[in-house]
């Protein structure tokens, strides 16, 4: 490891246990938080996902009725639909568009619904002559800088019964608002060096990143591929559609309804454990700092008091000598140096001399650098002396 490595590993881990750990705390607590709320997601969606029915295309329109109505939320019903994909214009002759009705793979030829094309540009970093590249930097710029250039593509499509020889059935897959990842397949995968150009020298020479390849990928939803779509279905104008749901983690996959339920399971309970795990952790770590840091501001607190007792008590002291050393009757030779009006009562240490009264004296201790008004000498503190 580096010496960046090791500074910024540094600095993470002072940040970290900052307050007697109660970042370490607070940032543990968020990801149990985090934990509690998938698994609350993940518990619905799992009890949601078991209700629902499993059933072939042709096998919709009993379950669902022969309703006509506008398809809404009110008359949608949670099904796992299982079928083949096929666009829509073969099945509907109603379907008009000026899009190309089917999509047509550019690298293999392959007759495709959805083509998502992507380009990533592959960035290389060396730390240059001159060693100006910053770790913290680095990792930052990764995340916040766009390397991916993708296009999606995609027709309207239906899944349908391939084992029934007519299609008068079938449901249309409506994509609109779902983010959900589609059962892509991949086409093509190369990568592709780039060439070096003065440019990228200098760029390697101050330490800046440089690209030294670049990968392109093509992924598509053939024809003819049986997929499962999870998702709220009902009919529009006769015709069924079923569309995603914000409340499962599955829209169009190559899983079943069993291996669904099963995965979905499986993640369940890790986040369960691993909220009571963060969550037991994070109480642990934060009811530590907190009796720490109150033991710390109790113990400051008494400090403070007791620096404020003895300073009122050296005060009143000071204050008292200062009052019974009131002006009088004094020779010339024994009078104070600075203020002339009362007797000389405190000798200076270290260097000794007997020149101020116990005020003059104080104000002379109370200053930045204390010195001795005869000698210039530096002192420490002031003796007040007292005559038998």
């Amino acid at each position: 490891m580096g010496s960046h490595e090791q500074a910024l590993v540094s600095l993470l881990n002072q940040v970290a246990l900052s307050f007697d750990g109660a970042v370490l705390g607070v940032a543990l607590a968020y990801v149990a938080v985090r934990s509690v709320l998938k698994f609350t997601f993940n518990s619905t969606a799992l009890d949601k996902l078991r209700k629902a029915p499993s059933i072939s295309v042709s096998d919709l329109r009993s379950l669902l009725g022969d309703s006509e109505t506008e398809g809404n939320s009110e008359n949608s019903q949670l099904v796992v639909v299982r079928g083949t994909v096929e666009a829509k214009p073969v099945v509907d002759s109603s379907c008009k568009s000026f899009r190309p009705s089917i999509l047509v793979s550019r690298e293999s030829g392959d007759k495709a619904v959805v083509v998502q094309r992507t380009q990533t540009c592959i960035y290389n970093e060396w730390k240059g002559f001159l060693g100006w590249t910053s770790d913290l930097r680095a990792i930052f710029s990764k995340s916040w800088r766009q390397q991916e250039s993708p296009s999606f593509r995609t027709v309207p499509f239906v899944l349908i019964d391939g084992r029934l020889r007519t299609h008068a059935d079938y449901v249309v897959v409506n994509l609109d608002g779902s983010r959900h990842p589609l059962p892509l397949t991949t086409v093509y995968h190369k990568l592709q060096p780039i060439n070096a150009s003065p440019y990228t020298f200098l760029q390697a020479l101050f330490g800046h990143e440089y690209p030294v390849g670049l990968l392109d990928e093509e992924k598509i939803l053939p024809l003819g591929k049986e997929i499962n779509a999870v998702g709220l279905c009902s009919f529009r104008d006769g015709i069924a559609e079923i569309k995603s749901s914000k409340d499962l983690p599955y829209f169009l996959t190559d899983l079943s309804k069993d291996q669904m339920i099963v995965d979905l399971a499986f993640k369940t309970n890790i986040l369960f454990w691993a909220g009571i795990l963060f969550g037991s952790m994070s109480v642990a770590i934060l009811g530590y700092a907190a009796v720490r840091n109150w033991n710390k501001w109790k113990e400051c607190r008494q400090r403070r008091q007791l620096r404020q007792r003895n300073q009122d008590v050296s005060n009143d002291a000071d204050s008292q000598a200062v009052v019974d050393d009131e002006p009088e009757e004094v020779p010339d030779g024994q009078l104070c140096v600075i203020c002339l009006m009362r007797r000389r009562r405190s000798v200076f240490i270290p260097c000794g001399h007997l020149v101020c009264c116990q005020g003059c004296a104080i104000s002379v201790e109370h200053e930045v650098t204390p010195k001795c008004p005869v000698c210039r000498q530096e002192i420490r503190n002031a003796v007040r002396i007292f005559e038998s």
